[in-house]
């Protein structure tokens, strides 16, 4: 997406605050239908809501530096746009930043990155309140401003897989899909919440002594090509290194693989689609 001379966004992110994404506050004969105001802020005055849009799970990009370098958040995600009024009178894009800045800061908002860049106003705030994270970024220009908020969340996980389940998938298909192993977006650390898949998978291995696998990473398409293909890598080396040394099971049968977008299940057009093809995949050899 492109950021620089004079696009403008906002993004607040919201980690257990209990914050409905669009639950009221100002209103505006001129709003979009459906549309309101995040609950964490109000808006600036003269301007009503051209466009919203919600999704429950999406990764998006925060600018934290003056450089545009981004790191990505997921959760449930909401933006507003919005849009001077006719005969409204406009603030500036410096006003529109040191506003949001200064909500934030009154809700303890650290500071993250402050510059300006094409004529537009840029900001990032981190706000870390009652065990919550909330990340804030504005892009503001004079006559309209984008806002973007993600409440930073694991996905729901819809599907459970047990040794068996997996031993099933593999002997009919030659394969098995797991989603229940996690890591910190663009990392491949395996998580601690992980613990439950790779124990079936263990399972499964100690069960069938003669049974060798491929464990192959898979990413969306979000991002670069080669990035992705080397995180899936890594992620995959990293599932077998916790299968041999946590759970005991020969390095020699297991090899890892990253396939990167490779190999997608679903589209990645949608977060739904981009959620399934984020996986592990384990293949016979």
């Amino acid at each position: 997406m492109e950021r620089k001379h004079g696009i403008v966004f906002l993004c607040v992110l919201v980690l257990g605050l209990g914050m409905a994404a669009f639950a009221g506050g100002a209103s505006d004969p001129n709003d979009a239908e459906g549309c309101h105001d995040p609950a964490l802020f109000t808006r600036m005055p003269g301007y009503a809501i051209s466009r919203c849009e919600q999704k429950e799970f999406e990764r998006y990009e925060v600018p934290v530096n003056a450089d545009f370098k981004t790191q990505a958040v997921e959760g449930k995600y909401t933006w507003i746009l919005y849009g001077l009024n006719e005969g409204a009178r406009a603030a500036s894009a410096l006003q529109i930043a040191r506003n949001y800045a200064n909500a934030a800061a009154a809700v303890g908002g650290k500071k993250i990155a402050d510059f300006e860049d094409g004529g537009a106003q840029y900001l990032t705030m981190k706000i870390e309140k009652g065990g919550a994270e909330i990340w804030m970024h504005v892009e503001a220009a004079s006559s309209q401003y984008n806002l973007y908020i993600v409440e930073k969340q694991l996905m729901k996980q819809e599907v459970t897989a047990d040794a068996s389940s997996l031993a099933s998938s593999i002997r009919a298909t030659g394969k098995a899909s797991v989603y229940g192993i996690y890591f910190d977006t663009g990392k491949w650390d395996v998580k601690p919440e992980s613990e439950p898949a790779l124990k079936e998978i263990a399972k499964m291995l100690k069960a069938d002594p003669k049974l060798k696998l491929y464990v192959v990473g898979h990413t969306d398409n979000v991002g670069a090509f080669d990035y992705n293909v080397k995180l899936s890598n890594s992620r995959a080396d990293a599932v077998v290194k916790a299968l041999v040394g946590a759970y005991g099971i020969a390095a020699s049968r297991l090899q890892p693989f990253g396939a990167g977008p490779t190999a997608p299940v679903q589209s990645n057009q949608a977060e739904e689609g981009r959620a399934k093809n984020r996986r592990v995949e384990l293949v016979a050899q």
